[in-house]
């Protein structure tokens, strides 16, 4: 009797370390096998110099369709950005907000693009006092045609989103310029010296 005692308990030792060890397994190779998932949706668009802008129309903050190529004849400037009401997103926005008096000299126009819905756009524009077109791109086709929608990573978490970026437009509608490192605190005084100095 004591024998068969002996042997019962050491068969449940054994059982339940393995499945634990199963359980374990198994979850490690599901978080390993989801960035895949997510990198086999990147779509790689690279646009360059010289090439002449992709045209689209979206809404603004106040519900209205902008063009593009309503714009032709006046330097255009195309940032993509992130978030409505981000703080690096807001410190962007505020300074092309206070040196749109220098903008509207050099015939520069300012169309800011996000993934936020109008009504957000809306409450952006009213907080921070904003005085340039905010377009609303829910489906970000518009971001994916120019290369600005792609994986990003944050706090070892990755997913897909807009990428910081922007695009110098002239009056025929031709890229001159492409900031693909943007730095929010002097993005507007960026933008003025580079249409400033193009031929």
């Amino acid at each position: 009797m004591a024998k068969k005692v002996v042997k019962k308990a050491a068969k449940k030792v054994v059982k339940k370390p393995a499945k634990k060890v199963t359980k374990k397994v198994t979850k490690k190779v599901s978080k390993k096998a989801e960035p895949k998932k997510v990198a086999a949706t990147v779509k790689s668009v690279a646009l360059e110099v010289g090439q002449t802008a992709p045209d689209f129309t979206l809404e603004d903050q106040n519900g209205k369709k902008v063009s593009l190529k309503d714009f032709r004849g006046q330097n255009v400037v195309v940032y993509f950005y992130p978030k409505a009401m981000t703080p690096g997103c807001t410190v962007q926005a505020c300074g092309l907000r206070d040196s749109q008096s220098k903008l509207k000299a050099a015939n520069v126009v300012v169309l800011g693009i996000s993934t936020d819905p109008v009504k957000k756009l809306k409450q952006f524009e009213d907080k921070d006092k904003l005085n340039f077109s905010l377009l609303s791109d829910l489906d970000h086709n518009v971001c994916e045609a120019y290369g600005s929608w792609g994986l990003k990573k944050f706090m070892g978490r990755e997913y897909m989103g807009i990428m910081r970026q922007s695009f110098l437009i002239n009056g025929a509608g031709k890229i001159i310029h492409v900031i693909h490192k943007v730095d929010t605190k002097t993005h507007h005084d960026d933008v003025l010296k580079l249409f400033k100095n193009q031929k």
